[in-house]
């Protein structure tokens, strides 16, 4: 073979292999990396501090050794995200907080002069969809076929759904007309509708995992049960602060 062949062949070759690899690096694989996300599954806790506005918590804290602050609580919840377009997703969300607080009439006492006690409980469910939009890039595309998260990605959003609630009351309690005590269970229980916003950031921990930040504003009020007739609406509003993560689908 002439040394003009050899060199002519050499470069046949070469440039086959310039085409055949990068059409197998194409097909290599669908993964996360080879194309945008679909979406994410999320779980998340933190604090959730209750307004406790209205004339209940008023009721509450100025006759039983209780403060407003005394209804914030721990939450914890999970989402579901749909991936809409580059920059917006559809949340499905729901949250839990509960608290249980024990006290006591702060001006009166039984017959033996002991305290009169009981429990105040507060628990809060919504149940909501949200639109989130974030407001800086989650990741870019590298040409037709992979995708690159960003380390980080921040975002706000809107949304609304149902909140279930119970608020409770179990113990002791003065009849403040015969000024006799007497042992009850109060309870109002029902679903109403709520609205929110929030804002937060995501930051990326590998190819399929997200930490999460997040400040959410809940507004809600719910009606009074028959255990307490002439109160009004019980404001369930509240500011939380949550953390959690989400693996990317």
């Amino acid at each position: 073979m002439t040394p003009g062949r050899y060199a002519a062949l050499l470069l046949a070759a070469t440039a086959v292999a310039a085409v055949v690899r990068p059409s197998f690096a194409q097909n290599a694989g669908d993964g996360f990396l080879f194309q945008a996300p679909l979406g994410s599954f999320g779980l998340h806790g933190g604090f959730d501090r209750a307004n406790a506005g209205g004339d209940v918590f008023s009721f509450v804290t100025n006759q039983l050794t209780l403060n407003r602050a005394d209804f914030s609580s721990a939450s914890l919840g999970g989402n579901v995200a749909i991936r809409l377009s580059r920059t917006n997703d559809l949340v499905f969300d729901l949250t839990y907080a509960s608290v249980a607080r024990r006290s006591e009439f702060r001006h009166w006492v039984d017959q033996n002069n002991q305290p009169i006690e009981q429990t105040t409980s507060l628990r809060r469910l919504p149940i909501t969809a949200s639109i989130k939009h974030y407001i800086t890039p989650r990741g870019r595309s590298i040409g037709r076929f992979a995708w690159i998260p960003a380390a980080r990605a921040t975002y706000v959003g809107v949304g609304a759904g149902m909140m279930w609630y119970s608020f409770r009351q179990v113990g002791d309690f003065v009849d403040f007309q015969t000024l006799n005590v007497f042992p009850d269970a109060f309870e109002s229980t029902a679903w109403t509708p709520v609205v929110h916003a929030f804002a937060g950031i995501d930051l990326s921990i590998g190819r399929y995992v997200v930490l999460t930040g997040e400040s959410r504003y809940t507004r809600a009020k719910g009606p009074m049960g028959r255990d307490y007739v002439g109160f009004n609406r019980i404001d369930l509003s509240g500011l939380s602060v949550t953390a959690g993560f989400s693996l990317i689908l």
